[in-house]
Parts: C-alpha cells; structure tokens; sequence
C-alpha cells in the first residue's frame, strides 16, 4: 500500500506513560504516512553501549534528535519525534523547531493507567522490534518518572489516544485531527475494518505477543 504524502510538513510529538505504545504506534504510523521517524531508544542505544539515562546522556540525546528533526523539517520531510515529551517545556521547545521550519506541531497524548503502562512495560521482549531499544524500569524508577511528567494543557491542542486501543483506532483519531490540521490529505488514510475483510493495518495484540512486523533496523523512513 502506497504511504500517503502529507500535504505540509508535521511534526509528531508523543506523551504518555513508559509503556504506553508510543513507539509502537510511531512505527507503524511512518510504516503509512511519509515522514522519518527519529526515535530515541535507537540513537541512544546506538551511542552508548552502556546507557546511563542520566541528565548529561539525556541532553544529548535531546539535542541531536532536535537537530535532525530541524533538518528533516527544512527539508520539506515530516517527522515523528519519538521520544517522551514529559514536560511543557520540552513541547515548547519542540513547537517552535517545527514553527521555525514553517512546519505544524501535533501532539498525541496516549492515556493509560499506570498499573497497566508498568505491567506492559515488564513483559518487553528484545526480540520484537519496538520493545529491541526500550528501557526497562523497576518500580521505583518508573513512578520517579511519572511523578515529573506534565501532562498537556487545553492551550496545547493535543490529540488523545487510549494505549489499549488498537493502532488502526489510534491511527485513524490521529489522521482525523491531522486532517483538520490540514496536514494530511482528506482522501480515506486508512481501511475501515469489517468483519470478513482483511485487514491491511496490522492490528496486534498491545498486551502480549506483539507482532514484528518488521524485520529492518530503520530509523529513517
């Protein structure tokens, strides 16, 4: 299935708890629609052997995902920034990126409970391509981080998704807002499932057993 072209250039922010389905849902989205995905697990995986995520290792991975995200966008390429946005701050930040590249920002805020987000995150599995890269938290560090997560504000404009919702749900609430954005084209971006067709967006499980669906190690789409 071709990807569907954006008709001005976007850039995706995601928020939500760790496990969540960010990076999920971030893959498959670029899997559809013409954008890169620059994704945070694998630049820091692929610049420290060990990593710390310690403030000095995360600023630089702030950094350089910021400085692709701005040439990709100056490039006239959309971008899904896939890493957490916890904090107004850091979304500030990242609007004016895409503001200043005369790009539109867009966040999508994926809720789910944390017993639930802790649970999914525990059951990561290397093997399959979006749990590869991710960090694994005990609880104390888990609740560390979402004691200083900042959640979106009206002022915002976000989109919400349910994390326990399948992608093609997700997918299409987020095309819905993108195309009042006038972001995305308004011609149908995604198959309406009915019982006795085939689904062409894959809709796995998110609890357990999610399918790779992918066997390449690609960043950059």
């Amino acid at each position: 299935m071709a990807k569907i072209a954006p008709t001005q250039p976007f850039l995706l922010m995601l928020y939500g708890f760790p496990g969540s389905g960010k990076t999920f849902f971030a893959r498959q989205f670029c899997e559809l629609i013409q954008c890169a995905h620059v994704d945070g697990d694998r630049i820091r995986s692929e610049l420290f052997e060990k990593p710390r995520y310690d403030k000095q290792e995360n600023d630089v991975i702030m950094q350089l995902m910021s400085y692709m995200s701005g040439e990709f966008l100056n490039a006239g390429m959309s971008v899904v920034y896939d890493v957490n946005a916890m904090r107004a701050g850091q979304r500030h930040i990242l609007r004016e990126v895409a503001r200043k590249s005369h790009a539109v920002p867009v966040l999508v805020w994926f809720q789910m409970d944390p017993d639930s987000a802790y649970q999914r995150g525990k059951q990561r599995d290397r093997r399959h391509t979006d749990d590869r890269y991710a960090a694994t938290y005990d609880p104390k560090q888990f609740e560390q981080i979402i004691t200083h997560m900042q959640n979106p504000v009206a002022a915002e404009d976000y989109v919400v998704v349910s994390g326990k919702h399948t992608f093609n749900a997700q997918f299409n609430a987020v095309v819905r807002r993108m195309r009042d954005l006038s972001v995305l084209p308004t011609i149908s971006a995604a198959p309406v499932v009915k019982p006795g067709l085939v689904n062409l967006i894959p809709q796995p499980n998110l609890y357990k057993g999610r399918v790779d669906n992918s066997r390449r190690n690609i960043v950059i789409r």
